[in-house]
Parts: C-alpha cells; sequence; structure tokens
C-alpha cells in the first residue's frame, strides 16, 4: 500500500470514529504515524504539520495513568524533533525534550520500550549540543546512549543503531575536548558495528563509512599511516557500493579524495595527488549549481589542488584554487560553520599569488579577507591564532610597501595577541616571538621609540632560548659563514641601534655554538679510547 494510500484509509478510519468514541485516541494515532511516514517520504510540511495536532488531540484523550499516554508522548516528540531538523525552529526541540522527558518517566527500569525513550531524547540532547554547544547537553545524550546501549545486547535489531549514535555523540565529544580516549572508544564502536554488519547487510555501506572517517579523524591526531591506509581501503570500498546514481556517491568521493590529500601531504607520491583531484572535480560534477553540497564540493576540491601547489608550486592552478575558494565562499553566508576555514585558505592563497606577481591588489584583498576570517573568531576558538597571525603578517606587509604606521601599529596589536595564545611550550610560540620582535624594530627605526628597542630586545633573548640547537652534524662552514655576516652587519649599525643590539647577540650566540660543538667534540680523558697494545 502507497503512504497516499494508507493516508486515506486511516482518514477513514477516523471519521468513523467521532468524538467521544471509544478508540478514537488510536485512530487519531494511526491516522497521525501515517502522515509522518509519508512527511518522511515526501518532504511535505503540511503532513507533519496535520499529524502533530492529530498527535496532540491524541495526546489529550490520553490522561496521565492511560497506558498508551508513554507512546503518545513519544510520537510527538518524534515528530516535532523532525519539524525542527526540517524548519529550525527551537520552539519545536524545546518541546521535543520536554515531552520525551515526560515518556522517558512512564517507562522505568523493566519497560520494554524504555530503550526507545533513552535513543529518542539522547538524539535530541545531541541536537540541542550541536545548536548550542553545551557541553552538558552532550554528556547526558552519551549517557543515555550508553544505557540504551545495555538494553539492546548482542542479536538485538537496534543494537546496530545504539552503536552508532553512542559514537557519534563521543565524537562530537572528542572534537570538543581532544580527549584521546573518547575517539579510542568511538573506533571500537564502529568496528563492532561493522561486525553487525556484514556484506550485502543493508547498514554495512553505512559502517564501512563511520569506521572510515574516524579511523581518518584519529590519523589526523596520531598521525599513524596505518589508520590513513586502512581508512582509504575503507573508503574505497564504500565507493564501490555507491555508484553512479546512489545519493550518497558524492560524499564517498569527498571522503577518499581528503584521505588521499593527506597521504600525498605526507609521502608525496603523486599517484594520490591526481586521483584526489580525480576524485574531487567527480565529487563537483554530481553537485550542480543549485545543489546543496555544492558549496562544501568546491571547497574541497581547492583544498585538494591547493595540497598539490604546495609541493609543485603550479601557479596556474593557483588561479583556479582562488576561483574555487571564492565560487564556495559566495555560497557560504556568514555564520555558515564552513566559512571561516574558506576565508583563512582564501588568504593565504592570495598571500602567495602575491609574493610570486607582486600585484598590490591581491595584497590588499588578502588583507580584507584574513580580518573577516578574524571577525568570525569568537574567544577560545583553536583558529584564532591563524587570523591573528594571518592578518599580522599580511598587514606587515602592506606596511613594508606602504611605510603606513597604522599597519604596523596593528600587526603589533595582533602579533601580541597570538603570543598569548601560544603560552611556554607552545609549538607556535617562537614564530609568534620572532614576527613580534621584527614589527617592534620596525617600527623603532620609525619613530625612535626605546621602550620598542628594549621590548624587542627582551622577546628576542625568550626565543634564543627556544631556537633549536645545532645539530652536530652541521658544517661549521655555514656558521664561520653566518659570523662574516653578522660582523658586516655590525660595522653598518651604530651602537644603541635595536638592530646593533639584535646582531651582537646573535653573532655572541653562534660564536658559543661553534665553542660548544670544539669542546663536545674534543676527546676527554674519560672517553680516549685505550691504547692499542701488541
Amino acid at each position: 500500500m502507497s503512504s497516499t494510500d494508507d493516508v486515506s484509509c486511516k482518514r477513514r478510519r477516523l471519521e468513523r470514529r467521532r468524538r467521544g468514541n471509544r478508540g478514537r485516541d488510536v485512530a487519531l494515532s494511526e491516522l497521525a504515524d501515517a502522515l509522518h511516514n509519508r512527511f518522511r517520504r515526501e518532504r511535505k510540511i503540511a503532513d507533519l504539520d496535520e499529524a502533530i495536532s492529530l498527535h496532540r488531540a491524541a495526546l489529550e484523550l490520553r490522561p496521565l495513568g492511560d497506558v498508551n499516554r508513554s507512546s503518545s508522548l513519544r510520537s510527538l516528540a518524534f515528530c516535532l524533533a523532525d519539524r525542527h531538523d526540517f524548519q529550525g525552529v527551537d520552539a519545536d526541540l524545546e518541546e521535543a525534550l520536554t515531552l520525551g522527558r515526560a515518556a522517558l518517566a512512564l517507562r522505568p527500569p523493566g519497560h520494554p520500550d524504555r530503550a526507545i525513550s533513552l535513543n529518542d531524547l539522547a538524539c535530541d540532547l545531541g541536537t540541542r549540543f550541536a545548536k548550542q554547544a553545551d557541553m552538558r547537553n552532550l554528556v547526558e545524550a552519551i549517557e543515555l546512549h550508553r544505557a540504551a546501549l545495555e538494553l539492546r545486547p548482542y542479536g538485538h535489531p537496534d543494537r546496530f543503531s545504539s552503536l552508532q549514535n553512542l559514537a557519534r555523540c563521543l565524537r562530537d565529544r572528542y572534537d570538543s575536548l581532544g580527549e584521546a580516549a573518547d575517539l579510542e572508544e568511538v573506533i571500537s564502536l564502529r568496528c563492532a558495528a561493522l561486525e553487525l554488519c556484514p556484506q550485502r547487510h543493508p547498514d554495512h555501506c553505512t559502517a564501512l563509512d563511520s569506521l572510515a572517517c574516524d579511523l581518518g579523524r584519529r590519523f589526523e591526531k596520531q598521525a599513524d599511516m596505518r589508520d590513513l591506509d586502512e581508512a582509504i581501503k575503507l573508503h574505497r570500498r564504500t565507493l564501490e557500493l555507491r555508484p553512479s546514481g546512489h545519493p550518497n556517491r558524492f560524499m564517498s568521493l569527498q571522503n577518499l579524495a581528503r584521505c588521499l590529500r593527506h597521504r600525498y601531504r605526507v609521502q608525496g607520491v603523486t599517484a594520490d595527488s591526481e586521483e584526489a583531484v580525480e576524485l574531487g572535480r567527480a565529487a563537483l560534477e554530481l553537485c550542480p549549481p543549485g545543489h546543496p553540497d555544492r558549496g562544501a564540493s568546491l571547497d574541497s576540491l581547492a583544498r585538494t589542488l591547493r595540497t598539490k601547489f604546495e609541493k609543485q608550486a603550479d601557479h596556474c592552478e593557483l588561479e583556479e584554487i582562488i576561483d574555487l575558494y571564492r565560487a564556495a565562499l559566495e555560497l557560504w553566508p556568514s555564520g555558515h560553520p564552513g566559512r571561516l576555514s574558506s576565508l583563512q585558505d582564501l588568504a593565504h592563497c592570495l598571500r602567495d599569488r602575491y609574493d610570486d606577481r607582486r600585484v598590490i591588489t591581491d595584497l590588499e584583498e588578502a588583507v580584507m579577507v584574513s580580518r573577516a576570517a578574524l571577525e568570525l573568531c569568537l574567544p577560545g576558538n583553536p583558529d584564532c591564532f591563524v587570523s591573528l597571525s594571518s592578518l599580522a603578517l599580511n598587514l606587515r606587509t602592506r606596511f613594508e610597501i606602504t611605510a603606513d604606521m597604522h599597519d604596523l601599529d596593528e600587526a603589533i596589536e595582533l602579533f601580541r595577541k597570538a603570543l598569548e595564545l601560544c603560552p611556554p611550550g607552545h609549538p607556535l610560540r617562537l614564530f609568534s616571538l620572532e614576527n613580534l620582535v621584527i614589527c617592534l624594530v620596525n617600527r623603532h627605526d620609525n619613530r625612535g621609540l626605546i621602550a620598542d628597542s628594549k621590548e624587542a630586545t627582551t622577546l628576542d633573548d625568550t626565543a634564543q632560548t627556544l631556537r633549536p640547537p645545532v645539530q652536530p652534524d652541521h658544517d661549521t662552514a655555514d656558521l664561520d659563514e653566518a659570523i662574516v655576516l653578522e660582523q658586516e652587519a655590525l660595522q653598518l649599525l651604530t651602537p644603541g641601534d635595536p638592530h646593533h643590539d639584535l646582531c651582537q647577540r646573535r653573532l655572541a650566540a653562534i660564536q658559543m655554538k661553534i665553542q660548544s660543538e670544539d669542546t663536545n667534540n674534543t676527546p676527554s680523558s674519560d672517553t680516549s679510547p685505550a691504547p692499542v697494545t701488541c
């Protein structure tokens, strides 16, 4: 029976159950369920709105104590959650949560439908976390999914969905907090889910894809090539199960391209890069103008081409990369989660083109785009450092061309903020210190402020302690040449100039390194080999 025929049948049945007739609540619920099912197939909001109205009417006929009240609460919550997903109205989600809690309260431990209510409430809490980023929602969702999973032992028809749902929430917590234990559990759950779905199982493809994605996520954290190789293998198998015309083929093309891009970045095998580009273009062809995933496809192809450009420096491809990022940004309005990274990448590409061609309009646009990216960085966002540093570097470069002190002043303030995000021990602290020193020295040269010179000296001393020591196998001729260059620079500078002071300290540091190497390379009495006797 088609969904339309089912609705018609249930509607006639309701018409026979007039107000006050016994069984009207059942007829209301059945018609509501039929309309809800049709909505999930045809996506007509009028069906869902009517289903909600009918479930409300059925709930009124099932007061507290009615054996079917929990079922009505659950069904109404389910419809409201779907309407929230379709229209984004927060009130629908909040009501769904309230109803879900009420349904769970009527299904205590031992109730046959308790696992269903645990799962539904957990899913709605996960949705609210995605909107509000309140970790309390995610923590509760994880607890509820664990409880539901315990009620769905091996062999239960819904165990697969519980494994996947719990893994999804733990993955979200890992993405927020970075706890390795969460990611390890995610992968264990994904493996368990895949074991429940052998080949030709309807969920086999989903299980493959989920495990592959999370192995890729672990690679990004731990850089274990075994994870990346396994992810690529699983994504290939997934793609084979999603032939041309499959609604999720685009996703598999994107996922495989991303993993190949990562492997190319690490190993530099050209075949990986070429295949990643080919897959990215194939994914873009499946997302013509107007397709909801076109922006993501444009952005993904741009990233793949940019990774190739970083190794091969084909400036013809740089033009295409910039065009792709611009096209993606046109489709991603303010507030889109992908907009920040696209702005950052576009700024870097414009800066690369400026460095190659020295066309000032590229630098001007890089400043503008970097500033737009920084405006999207909320406090605590890990991308703030990238946006601060990118804008600061572009402003400093523009200052070197235009001598506009406003640019230099702003660059200094931005580098200060970036340095605050790099406490002692941070791998990028040296980068921030050195750039701030350069800017302070430039400002001293223009304004002659002693405070800038003193601060630059202090910061450079700190930076000196973070610079890696010269390796013993390095050619000392390089150090000798560095000494000559520093001495020549000193002759061109006058004492008191911050450049003079910096050169002096660098020269002293190089000479100390040479002395240290000479000492280390001179055998001591304790380490000298014993004389050979015949």
